[in-house]
């Protein structure tokens, strides 16, 4: 009994020096709300499917704290969006612009689409061709009849 109290104990203060200290906040409200409205619009450059908002990676935070910095600095958020795009390319956009540089991010799933779907016709149309229907011999038909008959033969 003492053993596995031991080791319960152990396992609680494992896990509590596992922790992470928690994120900072601005300590201004609506300075925070400012903040995390515009971590919502930029993308984690680690996670890559997570806006800097929901993703805990390091990059992330810092990068949260880099916008926080730059607002109570007195920077719009134009301002900042402009700078990290500066820094790290239209990639840190959640919703890139329509320009030639992310043309293939905005056309490119339309255009796998259909590829797919002209491979797959493609493939039907060939595979119908190349199959065509041949009547069945005397033979076949006879044995079909009597599989047919011993089965309606059965209880």
């Amino acid at each position: 009994m003492r053993k596995l109290f031991v080791l319960l104990l152990w396992l609680i203060l494992a896990g509590s020096a596992l922790a992470k200290e928690a994120p900072t906040v601005a300590a201004d409200p609506v300075l925070e709300k400012r903040a995390m409205a515009l971590a919502e619009e930029l993308r984690c450059l680690v996670c890559q499917n997570q806006t800097i908002a929901d993703s805990h990676a390091e990059l992330a935070v810092d990068l949260k704290n880099q916008i926080r910095e730059k607002l109570k600095a007195g920077m719009s958020e134009a301002q900042i969006i402009d700078y990290m795009v500066a820094r790290y390319g239209d990639f840190v956009l959640y919703r890139p612009p329509l320009k030639a540089s992310t043309l293939p991010l905005w056309i490119g799933p339309f255009a796998l689409l259909f590829a797919a779907l002209a491979g797959l016709f493609y493939y039907i149309l060939r595979r119908r061709r190349s199959t065509p229907e041949q009547p069945l011999s005397e033979a076949d038909e006879a044995r079909v009849r009597s599989l047919l008959d011993a089965q309606e033969e059965r209880p």
